[in-house]
Parts: C-alpha cells; structure tokens; sequence
C-alpha cells in the first residue's frame, strides 16, 4: 500500500511518485481519500501489536500528510517530499523488530 501510495509511477522530472500527490492535486477531497488509505497502514500496524507510541507517530504522519496535502500545489509539492506512507511502514518496522 506505501508503494502504490508514495512510490508507483516514475515521472520524467520529478522521479518516483505515488498517486497520493497525483489524487492530491483535487484539494481537501484528494487528500482525504488518501487519508483514508495512510491510515489503513496504520489499522495493520495495530492489528500486528505496534506499541501506542508508534501508533500515535503513524496518526500524526497522516494528519501532516492530510492537512499540508490539503493546500494548493504546496501541497501536492509537500505529498512528493514527506511520503508520510514510507515513513509509517519504517515506524512499524522497527517497532516490530524491536
């Protein structure tokens, strides 16, 4: 799911992508579905026993990603950069080989 969300398409000038900041560029809407799929990384770090310390870290990921996301082109812009998804499969990676 973080693959298809941060990391997908391969575009010319920018690199790899997902379609988190191409279903993005549609403000509030985009990124709230997006939303919805960062946090089914999170249901499944939690179904797999991540501590609640980690858990939070993976909400406030996806509420940075959701709510910075929700801005026009700086936005789309911060979605490229952050990969909040990466970043949430590394937290419960290493909380689970911890």
């Amino acid at each position: 799911m973080a693959t298809l969300l941060d990391d997908a398409i391969e575009l010319p000038v920018v690199g790899r992508v997902g379609i988190d900041p191409l279903v993005g560029i549609a403000p509030v809407a985009g990124d709230s579905i997006m939303a919805i799929c960062g946090l089914y990384i999170v249901l499944e770090a939690y179904l797999a026993g991540v501590p609640r310390q980690t858990l939070v870290w993976m909400v406030v990921n996806v509420g940075l990603d959701w709510a910075i996301g929700s801005l026009p082109v700086l936005g789309t812009i911060f979605d490229i950069v952050y990969r909040a998804n990466q970043r949430n499969v590394r937290l419960m990676e290493q909380a689970l080989s911890s």
